[in-house]
């Protein structure tokens, strides 16, 4: 059973990723959001995998990589929940449109990256947990090490005001591109994962 739901969580963060790419690329905000929900599913069910893996010495860092899961996930859920609900629906005044529609770079555009970044923190952890043996192995531990660097811009550059061009409705090409950059990059840990957990005798 462990090996089915770590296997299952792999897989649909890769999906998950791969069709949020997609819809970034043809504009279809309402299916990036959508399967923004999924993600944060799959990666739960992939993060507790490592965990159930984990020896003795590694841990207290495996526990505190499912933590950050779970806070991750309760931010990016709420955040992409109002989206699909309340922002898409629901006749706003402007002020309010300002706080919860993700596009305009306000509040909840500053969870969202706070959501990421924690789960940068996780993947830190996560990857601390990996008794890496093979060489796939090695790589995906790498991978999820060096992903936990996007906590630090993710938790400051909001406090920065850098993305106020955002409430203006001004184009973010650079944004795109650098979201673009993130899913080949995690699609990549994902796809290590998935090996990983069909070639795991646990």
């Amino acid at each position: 059973m462990n090996k089915i739901i770590a296997s299952t969580g792999a897989l649909i963060v890769t999906v998950s990723v791969l069709l949020f790419a997609v819809c970034m690329l043809i504009s279809f905000s309402f299916g990036s959001y959508f399967v923004c929900m999924l993600l944060p599913i799959g990666y739960i069910m992939m993060a507790a995998g490592f965990c159930v893996e984990s020896d003795e010495k590694h841990r207290a860092a495996a526990n505190a990589g499912m933590m950050f899961a779970a806070v991750y996930a309760a931010l990016i859920l709420l955040v992409y929940f109002a989206q699909t609900t309340s922002v898409r629906l629901d006749t706003l005044d402007e002020q309010a449109m300002r706080m919860l529609d993700y596009s305009r770079g306000g509040l909840f555009f500053s969870y969202d990256l706070l959501g990421y970044g924690i789960m940068a923190l996780s993947t830190f952890f996560v990857g601390l947990a990996i008794d890496a043996k093979k060489k796939s192995d090695k790589w995906l531990k790498h991978l999820m090490l060096i992903h936990g660097v996007f906590f630090f811009p993710c938790f400051i550059m909001p406090m920065t005001g850098i993305f106020r061009s955002m409430s203006n409705g001004e184009d973010n090409i650079g944004g795109v591109i650098a979201l673009e950059f993130w899913c080949v990059y995690f699609i990549s840990i994902g796809i290590l994962s998935l090996m990983h957990f069909r070639k795991s005798n646990r």
